[in-house]
């Protein structure tokens, strides 16, 4: 499948609608967001012809994994080379069955590769933050599809994982060159993760302290974990993921409503 360099991330809820202009101006993968199953998954690669549809991601809570490689294999047969099956375990305020997640992840792997249709490791890839999933990741899959994470997290990551593994790394961002407005609107996004555990542990092993996490973010964590102005300061704030070790960002337009198509359209012409 072609992944390629630059994708886009957006909640499933807002729509496939306008997959086909995506393609054209160059973004070569869309990431289907808010815990997709693979049956929602099936609408984006319909609406879509060349862009590799991944599942950003599928809460392994949620699905049993021999059906999960049944439906992936259906998928497969269907839209040759362009499903990219992203897996994960959420956070714990979202789940009430969040107990072992390193473990609930690697039972999963192995009812992938158990399953009479597995999935390949090659067509897969799952969310980590923390270095014990980043190792299980990159070991039973292509590697790692981080979210909410400065481009030090990719660095050490990639220092981590060696060259071998495939780092997608999400990249929320806010098109807006007005700090007040763009600092809101990243703060507004930005609030349901600054309160999860999980990304909170993430940022303090990064350096960040409570007082940069509490009360909606310090500035110094929200411009660089939700970069905003123009689109061609928005695209250095993308490269320096890539510098970082980053094989692939996907950018999330934030701010402007679920689809924006003139943030995507701005977008394309910096980095594309």
């Amino acid at each position: 499948m072609n992944l390629g360099k630059i994708g886009v991330w957006r909640r499933r809820q807002d729509g496939s609608h306008d997959l086909a202009e995506l393609e054209a101006l160059g973004f070569t993968a869309f990431w289907v967001g808010s815990s997709p199953s693979l049956a929602q998954a099936r609408e984006f690669l319909e609406h879509s012809s060349t862009l590799t549809v991944a599942t950003g991601i599928l809460n392994v809570w949620q699905h049993e994994a021999a059906d999960v490689a049944a439906q992936h294999a259906e998928l497969v047969r269907d839209f040759p080379d362009r499903l990219l099956l992203g897996i994960g375990v959420g956070h714990p305020e979202a789940t009430a069955e969040y107990q072992t997640p390193l473990a609930e992840m690697r039972a999963f792997f192995d009812g992938l590769d158990a399953a009479p249709h597995p999935v390949p490791k090659d067509q897969r890839i799952a969310a980590a933050l923390g270095p014990k999933m980043l190792d299980l990741v990159a070991e039973r899959s292509l590697g790692a599809h981080p979210y909410f994470v400065p481009p030090e997290h990719t660095r050490l990551a990639r220092e981590q994982l060696g060259s071998a593994a495939l780092i997608a790394t999400e990249v929320a961002v806010v098109v807006e060159t007005d700090d007040a407005k763009a600092r809101a609107a990243a703060r507004a996004y930005a609030k349901l993760y600054l309160g999860a555990s999980n990304y909170r542990r993430n940022l303090k092993r990064l350096g960040y302290t409570d007082a940069d996490i509490d009360d909606g973010g310090s500035d110094r964590l929200i411009d660089v974990v939700v970069p905003h102005g123009s689109a061609e300061a928005i695209a250095e704030a993308v490269r320096a993921h890539f510098d970082a070790g980053a094989d692939h960002v996907c950018v999330q337009p934030v701010g402007h409503g679920g689809a924006p198509m003139a943030d995507y359209r701005a977008l394309a012409a910096a980095l594309l």
